[in-house]
């Protein structure tokens, strides 16, 4: 499982940015993953609010939306 959990952030982080495709995993960890944000429910649906001026959004966004996900601003 743990080999599959780095091969995983791996490949999430290449599509984030090129600076977090040549970070470490602890890197990655503090900048992608635990995200300093607020989940909010409302209309049977989650909201990601995430502060206005966090260094790594532009990244963030990225991902997601290279996840196949939709960005709702």
């Amino acid at each position: 499982m743990a080999a599959t959990a780095y091969n995983l952030t791996r490949a999430a982080v290449h599509l984030a940015s090129v600076f977090h495709a040549r970070a470490r995993t602890g890197t990655i960890r503090c900048h992608l993953i635990n995200i300093p944000a607020r989940i909010a429910t409302g209309a049977r649906r989650l909201t990601l609010h995430l502060p206005q001026h966090w260094r790594w959004a532009d990244d963030f966004t990225d991902l997601w939306t290279a996840s196949g996900q939709r960005m709702v601003t």
